[in-house]
């Protein structure tokens, strides 16, 4: 497993201070961002690509809605350096209207771990395409959390529930699972 670890992008989906809004409902893991930020300092002692996402959401009933500056801010916990890259975007995926795809094979990166905000929207819909696009694909399961949500029918599915489903659909379909310590565990 080693050999996954070949100067891998890091990518930070969307960890923006909107997520905090009561809009979204209960969410699990608090320890999200803390396990980020672990991993981003990783990348950067190794000097490696970390790479942003920011959702500028065009809905006005959105706590990310693009004109809401103070939410669309990144959390104070993982805000991007000078230099590392941020690729804005309106929808789920960070690969749809931006550079990221673009940015990755110009930079010959093969293989992206994949942390962030929320494991049921953008995190979930960035890892298939990313997979569906020929990356080899990392998601780290406790560096990234879902929010409750309520179903066609009405029933109400708990975050934690959200979560773990989302990573088993995700699971050697689309990406590799590995939490926080297994991936510097590959680091050293």
């Amino acid at each position: 497993m080693s050999q996954l670890f070949t100067q891998p992008a890091l990518l930070v989906l969307d960890v923006q201070k909107g997520f905090d809004d009561p809009y979204w409902g209960k969410r699990n893991n608090f320890q999200a961002e803390n396990n980020i930020q672990t991993l981003l300092t990783e990348w950067r002692k190794r000097d490696w690509t970390i790479i942003y996402s920011q959702h500028l959401s065009l809905d006005p009933q959105s706590p990310l809605y693009y004109k809401n500056a103070n939410q669309t801010e990144f959390m104070d916990i993982v805000s991007p350096l000078p230099g590392e890259v941020i690729m804005q975007k309106n929808v789920n995926s960070a690969f749809i209207g931006t550079q990221l795809e673009s940015y990755l094979k110009s930079n010959q990166i093969k293989s992206v771990v994949i942390t962030g905000l929320s494991t049921q929207h953008c995190v979930s819909t960035t890892t298939r395409m990313s997979s569906n696009l020929g990356f080899q694909t990392y998601l780290v399961s406790d560096a990234t959390a879902a929010f409750e949500i309520t179903d066609h029918t009405g029933k109400r599915h708990t975050p934690d529930d959200i979560h773990q489903f989302e990573l088993a659909a995700l699971h050697k379909e689309f990406a590799t699972i590995l939490n926080t310590d297994e991936v510097i565990t590959q680091l050293s």
